[in-house]
């Protein structure tokens, strides 16, 4: 977190000219200067032994023995208080998941039935069939159903290959998501090869039970399979009560099955849903993915048919209006899938002939992603037995982990879903706790399950950016309608989403644990007495830093909604004055935020209340308060921490003085990067790897005088003098590689060296800088930096 690496590594002598040959009178009147703090803080020292050692009733014994010093609050200084738990991570990580729930924080509005449909704004949705359109058509299918097919049905990628591979087989399999367009495919190919002679078989009919009678000759026979199916039943060998034992569905059944289709002169297509099963079949003679065709051109020919006979422009201008920029942000998909552009096309037209007015349209579009979430989640742990439960819980953990995970790690996401489908397992079946499938889903085909992509990417760490195989939502609104389909529509999934998010926020990788903290920031904004009695409180109480900089996270991110702010700010209030350690901890952390206490004033005074009350006894807490004053420091309104930081200069109270003096140290050598906060900073974006003091003098340059000001008193004050030294000296160090913060460091000497005695010190740390026989100074820039000195030292 610090350069403390680059601490000179010699003794600190100045030179009256240039750093390579300082006299010998100011080395001396240096020396003897240094002497005289040095006994100064020996005679101090010996006093207070002394007066421990006339304490009546004491121990002979214990005169012999030297004393424990008290704890040193600057032992530490400059160092990031979850250093050793891995930090806060980088800036770039915490910009990710605070943007990942930007969209669609407004409430829903949701008429839940009692008879399991849920009419949601104006969608239709059926709880107990997981794909949100029209239930199937069972028999033949109407012409026409197959003549409106025909007039809108736009050709997808490969269809003259699977037409081939049809009438070579008799049989197709098509893999892909509901609303990908593979059932219209499916119909089209079927319509085209038996003159419009299609039937639409059960979706329970299992394949190996279809018998030679139930196929007519020149006929074309579509199966779409339940979602996260697949299994045909046998019956249990001897009969008796127990359920019928899954087999699953095998190239054998389709062998099967295809041999009748061909021997009839038909055709048939088995529509399977992505999965494992999809993997396998793809892998035989019969599977097909189906890829969605152009959204665009889907969009083009059902508005074509929708507007037919309208005045001339009407499709221009619907066209036009689908492209519009609050269109795209209602429906919040980075792309439709067939059956949701044949929907837009339809409440498109309707805004054309006066039917919708512009707000209902936007409604209605921002009812897509909700209706895809309550299809993802609608009875996902039928029939409720856990075997048979699993790979559908296993598909909703991960579009849960996505959702918190949304532009992370694959690996992070992967791994955080198999935890989740973990908790959801037990709560599903207490009994029999079940393991993991190591050779599942390939990771190639898993996103698709979630509507998401993986893609090269990059994650910050703070020091540095990696790459990364990164996944996202093909939607930046899929992940609010996520989580808000799970925590509001499903109360029994709460429990073990609850304890997933607690078990995230004590990882001690940033990556994991700021993703989590924000999810679960977001649940109790949603829901404050649920949120914070599972979520907050539990993680604020453990005897750990990292969970308790979760909880304070999840404050300040849930202290966003104004309704629940005042919550917030009380909890706060209450736990700085509760004695309890951990609970205390975890209030300084969350004022570094701003949000809880609903200003910057505001949570500068509560910091100084909490230092106060402790006396700066508990150098744990006073380095803890300097780290959230230095994250306001990096805030949007740092004028307002400097002016407080000098008035805490001047108030006298040690506690107070040792609180800024901390902070001056911090900007010294703390990366802006591990400062992130909740709010935007955009100024400061640019500076991440620079220390915050470079930030705030390249970005807020009318701040320089008081910064100044705030970094010499550390300088000159004996207790914390050497480590400011040694943090400036790291910002020495850094200014010689670069010319930007040479000059920087150039404008910010001059204020440091107000004094003789000031300007003494700084030369002789340029000294000990150049004759390091390690890491010598580079001259040249030192030169520079020396001639900055004597410039202030002449003002």
């Amino acid at each position: 977190m610090t350069d403390h690496d680059d601490a000179p590594q010699s003794d600190h002598r100045a030179d009256d000219t240039r750093p390579a040959d300082p006299p010998q009178d100011q080395a001396r009147d240096r020396d003897q200067a240094r002497d005289r703090d040095q006994a100064r803080d020996r005679d101090q020292g010996r006093d207070r032994d002394g007066a421990g050692r006339d304490q009546p009733g004491r121990d002979p014994a214990d005169a012999d023995r030297a004393p424990e010093p008290p704890p040193n609050p600057f032992d530490h200084a400059g160092r990031n208080p979850l250093g050793a738990s891995g930090g806060t991570g980088g800036a770039g990580t915490a910009h990710a998941a605070r943007t990942t729930f930007e969209h669609g924080r407004a409430e829903r509005r949701y008429d839940i039935r009692g008879d399991g449909q849920v009419f949601e704004d104006n969608t239709f949705i059926n709880q107990f069939w997981v794909d949100s359109g029209p239930p199937a058509v069972q028999g033949a299918v109407p012409d026409e159903t197959l003549g409106r097919l025909a007039d809108v049905y736009c050709e997808t990628t490969g269809y003259q290959r699977m037409k081939r591979l049809l009438r070579s087989c008799g049989l197709l399999v098509l893999t892909g998501e509901p609303g990908s367009g593979r059932t219209a495919t499916a119909l089209a190919l079927l319509s085209e090869l038996t003159d419009d002679h299609v039937t639409r078989l059960d979706p329970a009919t299992a394949v190996h039970t279809i018998g030679d009678d139930a196929l007519q000759r020149g006929h074309g026979y579509l199966l779409e399979l339940p979602p996260e199916d697949g299994a045909v039943a046998d019956p249990e060998p001897g009969g008796g009560d127990r359920a019928p034992r899954p087999r699953r569905l095998t190239e054998l059944h389709l062998d099967r099955f295809s041999g009748q289709l061909r021997a009839k002169e038909s055709y048939g297509v088995v529509l399977v849903g992505s999965g494992d099963l999809a993997d396998r079949l793809l892998q035989g003679r019969y599977g097909v993915y189906c890829p969605p065709p152009p959204p665009g051109e889907v969009l083009h020919r059902h508005l074509r048919t929708l507007l037919r006979g309208e005045p001339d422009g009407a499709l221009d201008e619907a066209r036009a209006l689908a492209a519009h920029d609050d269109v795209v942000r209602a429906l919040g998909l980075d792309e439709l899938r067939p059956r949701e552009a044949a929907r837009l096309a339809d409440h498109l037209a309707r805004h054309q002939k006066g039917e919708l007015t512009h707000a209902q349209l936007l409604d209605d579009c921002g009812a897509f992603v909700r209706a895809q979430a309550r299809a993802w989640f609608a009875g996902a742990d039928r029939p409720g037995t856990l075997p048979e439960a699993l790979p559908a819980l296993n598909a909703a953990a991960f579009r849960i982990a996505v959702a918190v995970f949304n532009g992370s790690a694959y690996s992070l996401t992967a791994e955080a879903a198999e935890l989740l489908a973990w908790e959801l397992a037990v709560t599903l079946d207490p009994e029999h706790p079940t393991g993991r499938r190591l050779f599942g889903t390939h990771a190639d085909n898993r996103p698709v399950v979630a509507r998401s992509v993986v893609e090269d990417g990059e994650l910050d760490l703070g020091a540095a950016r990696v790459p990364a195989r990164v996944i996202r939502f093909q939607g930046d609104a899929l992940a609010t309608a996520v989580l808000h389909e799970v925590w509001h529509g499903h109360h029994n999934v709460r429990g073990p989403v609850a304890r997933w998010l607690r078990g995230l926020c004590d990882d001690p990788r940033p990556e994991v644990w700021v993703r989590a903290s924000v999810a679960a920031g977001v649940l109790c904004s949603w829901d404050w007495v649920y949120g914070f009695g599972e979520l907050v409180r539990p993680l604020a109480a453990l005897d750990a830093r990292v969970p308790r900089m979760a909880a304070a996270t999840a404050l300040a991110e849930a202290a966003r909604d104004p309704r629940v702010q005042p919550a917030v700010a009380a909890v706060v209030r209450e736990w700085a004055r509760s004695g309890d350690p951990a609970l205390v901890d975890t209030a300084v952390l969350a004022h570094g935020y701003a949000l809880p206490a609903g200003s910057v004033r505001s949570s500068l005074d509560a910091l100084g209340a909490v230092v106060r009350s402790g006396d700066g006894d508990d150098t744990d807490a006073l380095a803890t308060a300097s780290f959230s004053v230095m994250r306001l420091l990096a805030s949007a309104d740092p004028e307002t921490v400097t002016q407080r930081l000098g008035h805490w200069l001047d108030d006298g109270r040690r506690a107070l003085a040792d609180l800024v003096l901390l902070t001056a140290i911090g900007t010294l050598t703390m990366r802006t990067t591990h400062l992130w906060g909740l709010t935007e900073v955009p100024h400061l974006e640019a500076q991440g790897p620079r220390p915050l003091l470079l930030a705030l003098l390249a970005t807020r340059p009318g701040l320089t005088p008081r910064l100044a000001a705030l970094v010499r008193a550390a300088l000159g004050t004996p207790r914390a003098g050497e480590p400011a030294l040694v943090g400036l000296a790291s910002l020495l160090r850094r200014a010689a590689r670069d010319p930007e913060t040479l000059r920087l460091v150039c404008g910010l000497l001059p204020l440091l060296a107000a004094t003789p005695r000031d300007r003494d010190r700084l030369r002789g740390l340029l000294t000990g800088l150049v004759r390091d026989r390690d890491k010598p100074l580079d001259k040249a820039a030192a030169g520079r930096m020396w001639d900055a000195v004597a410039e202030g030292a002449e003002r």
